[in-house]
């Protein structure tokens, strides 16, 4: 079970650091 919330916790939080860069390119001017 630890195991998994840690695998968890690293798909989320690389999911996030995605979506972050995705919405600092998008907020560059073109």
């Amino acid at each position: 079970m630890t195991h998994n919330a840690w695998l968890f916790c690293c798909a989320l939080s690389l999911v996030f650091k995605v979506v972050r860069g995705g919405f600092g390119v998008a907020l560059l001017p073109p």
